[in-house]
């Protein structure tokens, strides 16, 4: 999964891996112990109580980690870099 910085991209991921594991929302809530709408609720990117997230996650086979998210100032030359300096 992609680094996800805000609840509407890690909503969307999740959404992304359940329909590619072929898994339905009442799946998933099914083994969270939630409603359907509550699932519906996260891939939406709305406020959900963290239990719910990491359930979701973990009924998927998924984990959470927490990386680093700030700017390489490195890459950030790199990809700013002029043409002509190549």
């Amino acid at each position: 999964m992609p680094t996800a910085l805000n609840a509407l991209s890690l909503g969307r991921q999740i959404r992304e891996e359940r329909r590619a594991l072929g898994r339905t929302q009442s799946w998933v809530a099914e083994r969270v112990g939630c409603r359907r709408q509550t699932i519906a609720d996260l891939e939406a990117g709305r406020n959900v109580a963290l239990h719910i997230v990491m359930r979701a996650l973990a009924s998927l086979g998924k984990g959470l980690a927490v990386v680093d998210a700030r700017v390489d100032l490195e890459r950030l030359s790199e990809i700013f870099r002029d043409d002509d300096e190549t």
